[in-house]
C-alpha cells in the first residue's frame, strides 16, 4: 500500500467556546474591540438615543413667541422714556431755579445803583423842609421821592430807617456813640438807636446796606 492510495481520515475541529469578559463577548477571531464597541454604540443609537436628538433639535429651532418680544420691548422702551422724562423734568427745574436766582440777583444789583439816587432825594428833601416845603420844586421833589419808593418796595425793597428802635447789628452799622443813663454791668442797660443818619435797605428779606446810625446806652 503507498501513501497516496491511503486514504486521511479528515480532522474534526472543535469550535472553542465564546469567552465573555466584563466588557461583554469577546471579540471574534478577526475583530478587534473597537469595531465591537462601535458595533454595538451603534445599535443603541438605532433605539432611544435618535429620538433624543430630535426632540432637542425641534426644541431649538422653535421659534420665539412674537408676544412675548413685544412684551419685552414694550416694557424697555416705557422705562426708556421714564427715565428720559424724569431727566428732563430735573433738567427743567434747574434751569428754573438758576433763571430765578438770575433775575433775583439782576435786581438787586439794579436795585443797589439805585441808592445813591434815594440818598440824593434824601438829602434835598432834608435841605428845602422848613420855609420851602412847600413851594413847587419842594412838592414835586417829595412827588418824585415818594413814587421810587412806593415802585421799589412793591418789588421787594424796605426802608430801614427808624430811630428809638433797639440797635441790630444785622441791620445797623453804628458810627456814633452817645452815653445813655444809668449804669451797671456790661450789658444790664440796652443799646437803642438814637439817629439814623443814612438809612438802611433790605431787598426781598436779604440786608442790601445797613443803616447807619448813631446809638445811646
Amino acid at each position: 500500500m503507498s501513501f497516496s492510495d491511503e486514504a486521511i481520515p479528515a480532522r474534526e475541529v472543535t469550535p472553542e467556546p465564546e469567552r465573555v469578559t466584563e466588557n461583554g463577548p469577546e471579540p471574534a477571531a478577526g475583530e478587534t474591540w473597537s469595531d465591537a464597541d462601535s458595533a454595538a454604540a451603534g445599535a443603541e443609537a438605532g433605539t432611544g438615543d435618535g429620538d433624543a436628538a430630535v426632540e432637542e433639535v425641534a426644541a431649538v429651532e422653535e421659534p420665539p413667541d412674537p408676544m412675548t418680544m413685544l412684551t419685552r420691548e414694550r416694557d424697555e422702551y416705557l422705562i426708556a422714556l421714564q427715565r428720559t422724562q424724569a431727566d428732563f423734568e430735573n433738567y427743567r427745574k434747574r434751569i428754573t431755579r438758576l433763571q430765578a436766582e438770575q433775575s433775583a440777583r439782576a435786581s438787586a444789583t439794579l436795585v443797589d445803583k439805585l441808592l445813591p439816587v434815594l440818598d440824593t432825594l434824601d438829602l434835598a428833601q432834608a435841605h428845602q423842609s422848613g420855609a420851602g416845603e412847600d413851594s413847587e420844586d419842594a412838592r414835586a421833589l417829595r412827588a418824585a421821592r415818594s413814587m421810587l419808593l412806593d415802585l421799589l418796595a412793591k418789588e421787594g425793597l424796605e426802608r430801614v430807617d427808624e430811630a428809638g428802635v433797639a440797635f441790630d447789628p444785622s441791620v445797623h452799622d453804628a458810627v456814633a456813640r452817645s452815653e445813655g443813663e444809668g449804669g451797671g454791668a456790661e450789658g444790664d442797660t440796652d443799646v437803642l438807636v438814637e439817629e439814623v443818619l443814612r438809612s438802611g435797605y433790605r431787598w426781598k428779606g436779604q440786608v442790601l446796606r445797613p443803616a447807619m446810625v448813631r446809638v445811646r446806652g
